[in-house]
This record gives C-alpha cells, sequence and structure tokens, in this order.
C-alpha cells in the first residue's frame, strides 16, 4: 500500500498525480484502488505511463474528482489483473462524459457543461440548464514594428486563433482531457488542454504556442484568452471581482454603497457579499439611472513589482484610477447573483507583463480576457541584442568566446520555434462567489493540489538512478546537508531579490555572479541566462525526491516548465536541440540535445502525468536525426567532417547521454522497439569500442543505429558527465539490460577520469587530458568505488570532493568558502539592498547538488570527518 499526502494544499477540483512502482510488483493490465483516511473507497481513474523491460508497471497515474478531499489517501493494486482500463474502482457519483453532437463535442462534469467547435477553445459553458459563458477564444494583436519609440509609424492587427482539429485524450469518467490545435492566422501555432473531472466547476487549461515569426517585423504585442459572459441581472446585482496579492477589488457594476441617500446596511452589505441586494427603498430606486454604470475595468501587471487598476462607464471617457498594488494573483470574477465566470493565470505577476480586463459588464454580454502578453506593455521586441560586431568567421567568433564567453554565429540567435506555456482557469458559478471562496479558487490555481508518495517510497520504487534519503547521522554528513539546502534557499531567495521574473524568463535562473556590480551577469554573453547549464534540473529534482519538500518541487517545476520551451526549438531547423546560455534564451550558436535533454524533464512527467511535459519527450522521438541539421563541434575541428547519416559524429558524453535518456523515455513510455534498439545497440558499441567511452566522440549510423567500433582513440572532455550521463548509465546498468560491455566500460571511465596520472598511463598508455571539474567527477569515482566495493577508491572519491591535489585540484569556489554566509550589501553602490553569496554560482551550485548527493548515499559510510 502506498500513502499518499498532499504536497503543500489540498486540491478541491480534481487531481492527477504519479507513482512509481518496483520492478516486478504490478503487472500490467492490475486495477488500482484508493481509499481516504477514514477508509472510504474513492473513485479513481487509473492509466501506465511507464513499464520495466519486463512489462511491469514502473509508473502508474491516477486522477481523482472534484469534492471534500482527505489529508491522506491509500493507494495499492488490487489482487487480479484485469483488461487495461481507465474504469475507475468505484463510479463518481458525477461522471465525465465526452459525446459528440453534430460537429460538436459535448463534455460535462456533472456540474458543468462545455459545449467545443466552430473553431473556438468552447462554443458555449452552461451550469445545469443556463449558460454562462460562451464563445471562448485565443486573441492576439500583431505589431509591424517595435515601440514607437525608435520613430516610425507602427499598426497593430487583432487576429483570432483558430482551432483546426480537436483530440479526445481522455474521456472519463473521473477525468477528461481535449486537445485543441490551431493558428493565430498565419502564425503563432498554439496547443490548449482541456482537464475536466468529475463533479468540477472548474477547468484548467493549459495553452502552449510556438514564435514563428520573423524578428525583424513581427512583434507580438498582445496575447490573450477571452470569454463573453451573459449578463442577465440587474446592474446593482453585477459584480466585478479582481484579486490583489491577499483579497480583492470588490465591486458592482452600478454600486449602491457610498451614496448620499443610504439604501440601507442590508442592501450594501448584500451588493459587497455578491447577494441579491433585494428591494431597494423607493429614493435610491427612482434614482438608479443616475448613478454611473462601470462598464470596464482592468488590472494590468507591467512588472512583478507592480499593477495598476483603473475601471471607465464606457469607450470614449475617461479611465478612473483605482488604488493599486503590488503582485497580483492574477484571478477576476464578472457575473451576477444569478452566475458569472471566474476566470485566471497561473503565476500571473511571475510572468508579467500581463492584464485582465473586464468589458461591456453594464450590457447583456461582458467580456473577460486574461492577457498572457498585456497590450499595455511595449510589443515583444525578439530580435538579437547586438549587431555581431565583426564577428562574422569562426576565428573571430571563438575570440569573442575568450572575452565574453558568448558562443556567437551571425543567424544563430533566432527565437523562431521556441514555445510558452501557461496555465489558466475557467470556472463557472450558478451565484457570485463569496470573499473567501474567491480567494481559496485564486490559491488553488497558484498552487494546485498535487498527491505525492514519501521519499522513502519513491526510493523504495528504485527509480531515477542515484540518489539517497537525508542523513544528518554524523557531524560531516550534517554539514553537507546543510549546504545543500543553504544552496537551494538561496536559489529560492536570489529569484525573488533579483526579480528573475517574467514572460520568457520565469524559471530560469543566472549563470554566474559580478562581485564587483554586486549583481548576476547578466549582460555578458554566455555568464547570463544559465539554459540547463551542467543540469541545475537534475540537482533541484534530486533534491525534491530525496526532502519532499514543496518549495523545492515548485522551483523544479518552474524551470522544467522554462527550460523545456523557452530553451528549446519546437518547429524549423533546429527542431529538437537547445541553445546553450546566453543574454537571451535562444542567442547562443551552440544548438544542442543536451539543453533539450528528456533526462530534464523525466522527473516532472512521471510524479504529474503532465501531458505537455510528454510531448516535450514525444519531440525527441528520433533524437539522433537532430546531428542531420548541426554539427555541434563545427568551430573546433581539427578534421574535416560533414554531417553524413552513415556515419554521424556523436559524442559519447553529452550527446550520447541524452540519446539514451530520449531513448529509454521512448522506449518505457511507449514501449517503442526501435528506441529499445537504438539504445542497447548504441550501449554494445560503447562496450565495444577499442577505448570505449575514453574514445569521446562515436560514428553512428543513422539507419542501422549502430556505432562503428573501429575507431580507436583517446578524447576526453570535462564536459561529458555533467548533463545527464552519470545518471542515465547508473540507471541503465541498475536495469541489468544484458549489454555485454557496457557496465565494464563505464566503470573504466569512472575509475580512470580522476585516478592520478601514473594510473591512466600504465592503464591506457598515456596520461589523460582536459580533466576539470574536479568536483562535480567525484561522484564518477564514488561510483566506480561502490560498484566494486572498494573503499580505497571511496576515500579518493571524497578527498576529490574535498580540495583536491596535485593537477586534480578542486578549484570549485564553493570547496574553498569556508563559511557558507549571505553578505548583505546596501547604499549607493546598489539599487535596493541585497544579500549575496558571491562565491556561488550556478555551475559550482550544480557540481556541488549532484556530486554531494551521489556520494553521500554510494560512499557515506567512507566520509570522514574533518
Amino acid at each position: 500500500m502506498t500513502v499518499l499526502r498532499w504536497l503543500d494544499r489540498p486540491g478541491d477540483q480534481g487531481v492527477t498525480w504519479g507513482v512509481p512502482w518496483p520492478r516486478g510488483t504490478v503487472e500490467r493490465g492490475t486495477p488500482f484502488a484508493l481509499t481516504d483516511a477514514g477508509g472510504r473507497e474513492v473513485p479513481l481513474q487509473s492509466w501506465v505511463t511507464a513499464t520495466w523491460p519486463d512489462g511491469s508497471v514502473k509508473w502508474s497515474a491516477h486522477a481523482i474528482g472534484a469534492g471534500s478531499h482527505s489529508p491522506e489517501y491509500h493507494l495499492k493494486p488490487a489482487t487480479a489483473p484485469a483488461t487495461p482500463t481507465a474504469e475507475p474502482a468505484t463510479a463518481p457519483g458525477a461522471a465525465v462524459t465526452v459525446a459528440r453532437e453534430g460537429r460538436d463535442l459535448v463534455v460535462t462534469t456533472g456540474v458543468v457543461t462545455w459545449r467545443i467547435g466552430g473553431g473556438a477553445v468552447a462554443r458555449s459553458i452552461s451550469r445545469g440548464s443556463r449558460e454562462i459563458a460562451r464563445d471562448v477564444r485565443l486573441v492576439s494583436l500583431r505589431q509591424d514594428g517595435p515601440t514607437p519609440d525608435e520613430g516610425g509609424h507602427v499598426t497593430r492587427e487583432q487576429q483570432a486563433g483558430v482551432v483546426e482539429s480537436v483530440t479526445v485524450e481522455q474521456d472519463g469518467p473521473v477525468r477528461a482531457v481535449l486537445r485543441l490545435e490551431g493558428r493565430h492566422g498565419d502564425w503563432l501555432p498554439f496547443t490548449v488542454r482541456l482537464y475536466f473531472y468529475a463533479g468540477a466547476e472548474h477547468v484548467r487549461i493549459m495553452h502552449t504556442f510556438i514564435w514563428d515569426g520573423d524578428p525583424e517585423r513581427d512583434f507580438l504585442a498582445g496575447l490573450g484568452l477571452r470569454a463573453d459572459v451573459v449578463m442577465r441581472d440587474e446592474l446593482h446585482d453585477r459584480h466585478v471581482r479582481l484579486a490583489g496579492a491577499e483579497g480583492f477589488l470588490t465591486e458592482a457594476v452600478r454600486g449602491l454603497t457610498g451614496l448620499r441617500i443610504d439604501p440601507g446596511e442590508a442592501a450594501r452589505r448584500a451588493q459587497v457579499e455578491g447577494r441579491p441586494a433585494g428591494e431597494l427603498d423607493p429614493e435610491v430606486a427612482s434614482r438608479l439611472h443616475l448613478i454611473p454604470a462601470w462598464n470596464d475595468h482592468t488590472l494590468d501587471q507591467g512588472s512583478a513589482d507592480g499593477y495598476t487598476l483603473r475601471k471607465r462607464t464606457k469607450d470614449g471617457h475617461a479611465w478612473v484610477t483605482i488604488p493599486a498594488g503590488a503582485r497580483s494573483n492574477g484571478y477576476g470574477y464578472v457575473g451576477g447573483v444569478s452566475g458569472g465566470l471566474g476566470f485566471g493565470l497561473r503565476d500571473f505577476w511571475r510572468l508579467h507583463p500581463t492584464r485582465l480586463d473586464i468589458r461591456n459588464a453594464a450590457t447583456d454580454v461582458a467580456t473577460a480576457t486574461i492577457w498572457l502578453w498585456s497590450p499595455s506593455a511595449p510589443a515583444m521586441d525578439l530580435r538579437f541584442y547586438h549587431d555581431g560586431m565583426g564577428q562574422d568567421t569562426f576565428e573571430e567568433q571563438l575570440e569573442g568566446l575568450e572575452i565574453t564567453y558568448e558562443d556567437y554565429e551571425p543567424g544563430f540567435g533566432d527565437p523562431r520555434g521556441i514555445a510558452r506555456t501557461h496555465e489558466l482557469s475557467l470556472r463557472v458559478h450558478d451565484a457570485t462567489p463569496a470573499a473567501h471562496d474567491l480567494a481559496a479558487h485564486a490559491a488553488a490555481m497558484n498552487e494546485p493540489g498535487l498527491l505525492t508518495a514519501s521519499p522513502e517510497r519513491l526510493r523504495e520504487a528504485g527509480v531515477f538512478g542515484v540518489w539517497g534519503l537525508p542523513d544528518r547521522s554524523t557531524p560531516a554528513r550534517a554539514k553537507i546537508e546543510d549546504r545543500l539546502d543553504f544552496l537551494f534557499d538561496l536559489y529560492e531567495r536570489e529569484r525573488e531579490q533579483r526579480r528573475w521574473y517574467g514572460f520568457w524568463d520565469y524559471g530560469d535562473v543566472m549563470h554566474t555572479y559580478d562581485g564587483d556590480r554586486h549583481t548576476w551577469r547578466y549582460d555578458v554573453g554566455g555568464y547570463a541566462w544559465d539554459n540547463s547549464e551542467l543540469s541545475p534540473d537534475l540537482w533541484l529534482w534530486l533534491q525534491f525526491l530525496r526532502t519532499g519538500r514543496a518549495e523545492v518541487f515548485r522551483f523544479a517545476e518552474s524551470m522544467t516548465r522554462h527550460t523545456g520551451e523557452v530553451d528549446v526549438y519546437h518547429l524549423g531547423r533546429w527542431k529538437g536541440l537547445g541553445s546553450r546560455h546566453n543574454v537571451q534564451h535562444w542567442g547562443c550558436s551552440c544548438k544542442q540535445l543536451r539543453i533539450s535533454n528528456a533526462a530534464y524533464r523525466r522527473f516532472y512527467y512521471y510524479l504529474t502525468a503532465d501531458e505537455r511535459t510528454g510531448d516535450l519527450m514525444d519531440e525527441l522521438s528520433v533524437p539522433e536525426e537532430t546531428f542531420l541539421a548541426i554539427d555541434p563541434l563545427r568551430k573546433v575541428r581539427e578534421d574535416v567532417y560533414t554531417p553524413d547519416p552513415s556515419a554521424l559524429s556523436v559524442g559519447l558524453g553529452t550527446d550520447w547521454g541524452s540519446l539514451a535518456a530520449a531513448w529509454l523515455t521512448r522506449w518505457e513510455r511507449h514501449g517503442d522497439e526501435r528506441a529499445r534498439d537504438r539504445l542497447l545497440g548504441t550501449m554494445a558499441g560503447i562496450g565495444a569500442l577499442p577505448r570505449r567511452f575514453l574514445t569521446g566522440e562515436g560514428r553512428l549510423d543513422l539507419e542501422t543505429g549502430r556505432f562503428d567500433t573501429s575507431r580507436d582513440q583517446i578524447s576526453i572532455s570535462h564536459l561529458s558527465s555533467l548533463f545527464g550521463l552519470p545518471e542515465m548509465c547508473a540507471e541503465l546498468i541498475e536495469l541489468d539490460l544484458g549489454v555485454p560491455g557496457f557496465e565494464a566500460a563505464w566503470l573504466e571511465y569512472c575509475r580512470l577520469y580522476l585516478a592520478p596520472p601514473e594510473q591512466q598511463e600504465a592503464e591506457v598508455g598515456r596520461r589523460l587530458s582536459g580533466i576539470s571539474l574536479i568536483q562535480a567527477h567525484s561522484r564518477l569515482t564514488a561510483y566506480a568505488a561502490a560498484r566494486t566495493a572498494d573503499p580505497e577508491l571511496a576515500a579518493w572519491a571524497w578527498r576529490k570532493f574535498d580540495l583536491g591535489e596535485g593537477d586534480q585540484l578542486n578549484r570549485n569556489p564553493l570547496q574553498h568558502q569556508e563559511n557558507w554566509e549571505l553578505t548583505l550589501v546596501e547604499g549607493p553602490r546598489v539599487p535596493h539592498p541585497v544579500h549575496e553569496a558571491p562565491f556561488v554560482s550556478t555551475n559550482s551550485a550544480a557540481q556541488y547538488g549532484l556530486a554531494a548527493i551521489h556520494n553521500l548515499v554510494l560512499i557515506g559510510e567512507h566520509l570522514k570527518e574533518r
């Protein structure tokens, strides 16, 4: 039995989560049963998201519907296998159904009904027999030039997003998922998923768009989701709510408060609380037409530090300013005592510039718009940030790399093909919700409920390779655990005080700190946005697995959303590849599979069953074909090479580790035999190479999926093992796939990389060059020590983790900083006071984090006190 508890807050409108199972314990097709804390069976929908090589269930996904949720649940497989099904163990009281009526799809949760068709996101939304909203659609504004302050005239064109196809991915009875795909005219392809749960009034909407314009002439000036809301009530019984940081702006379309003639406390209180005002005093009722009706309202979040509010009576008249605030929770409501629509955007202020609009609230049909990019903001400008500075040759570009760490190449700082995903909420009501209910809805949108198994249970399942639970049993272990906590807490603090927020930026972190300016190097080439360099994604996810900390999960979740969408190309010439670290997320000319790495997405997908993350991994169904697009080593090659389908150059470190992650994930998710064959075949090829992993680079035949095993060379890169290769190799070896020579090849590399030069020379005939990032590689030595039960090698690994020696000094500044403390910097040197730790970079943090997590579980018993 698996005990499940809420990550941070319980969900009330349906939830989906994932659970791993030890190999061979759950046969595919086995049904599952869920009970609450009181032992009552709960309606459950289940499906398999991954299998072990023997066909048993590795990861299962589960969904429960809306309702008052238990503080914990108990999940267990039933005793006998059944035909694979999504049927719940017990039928929900109000099931989700999906039916076709003519050319429309009609989805009902038992509470609300959505009619989908006609090119819109939804034709209509009803609660019971009453239509609440209609014509839910995507809207955008396209501008033909940058903001007018650069001179010249610009025009804006409004376009509608037209749905071209609808796919039913799940059809209930507890959870239904519809996938809608289309375009905004001739650009901006989008995917929208609608999530319906049994008994829910709320529908979760996942919106993804791909930017495919010309950055020199296409400027996105607005992007949003809009719905028409049917308004039936008297103007004084119509209500507007817009979220601040805690409570809500509480307005009526025609206000009864503050009047010279008092309508009475009962009427005033009823209006403020969203209830019918009742029969009004004749002195007030006869003059209602003289009270302004506020038709339009706007909340505009221009930055992470401030939003403005305004309203007006109608188009053509002045806006009236409403007292503003700092950070809106991004939720609103428009309607009346007979019903209305709640609407919002998760991480609203974090993803600025954003906006909520209510228009025509005094008419028969109001509109509510959730702007993902606010039309009030300057148009989205994705042009490259400099003119190239004469770097027209590889020689000049390599010189630029030496001074700013930027790998520039003309035409490569191109955003065409990057994407962004937003999570929205629409909730239909049969009356204006009370203030505390609205606050709960906003909180649930921003921190959606998620059920999780404990770290102990996750570890017991044997998933995700090498990691263990926190252990403070000795002072030395406790010091490392404290430092792991320090590093995460630092990044959480840095995100806030450095304002790592914004439409394209939220979720990423900066690469390197500038101690002279007391800020991160946001404007210095390759030292700016990190783009998964040295795998902070892996560090954060492993830290969550071992601790179960909600704040670590939320940080890693936002990073996965960002790095999987913004840092990766989803169409065009570099589809399937990602961009190296840069001032702009797409700016670097290094387009590689190491950034689009499926190893970084698997955690979130399996823990949540998130379909969009599944899409990202499906984009890598044939990852080896990306090597036809570009040669990652084109600027530094000493040999003559052009991408050749029969002999593709594939690095055995960052490249093959990313290929292995994509192939393994494809195999375990879809049973893809081609992916399995390529994974096992290349593993065998590495084992058969004369120098095995030390070869550094193999030549892959795209048709056969096999390496040329005659290649005999030694080539070492310090980056080979820093983008998921150790994690993937450990996982593959643990799977015991019966591939001859692979484990021995990996253990040889692990053992020799940090071996004394004399030992390297004795074993392979030469001393290995290119050895650096000593602390990060100590986990390779630790892995070899653990697999071979070699205590001397384990002691060697801890020495390398600590300070190193000789030619292999540990140069990670973290390890040379005895006191890990924050320093307060204030005064005229900085715009505002900051607490800094200038000895920390994301490279150093990821190195320390991954090495510490691996070493503690592999060779923790050999850790000595200092």
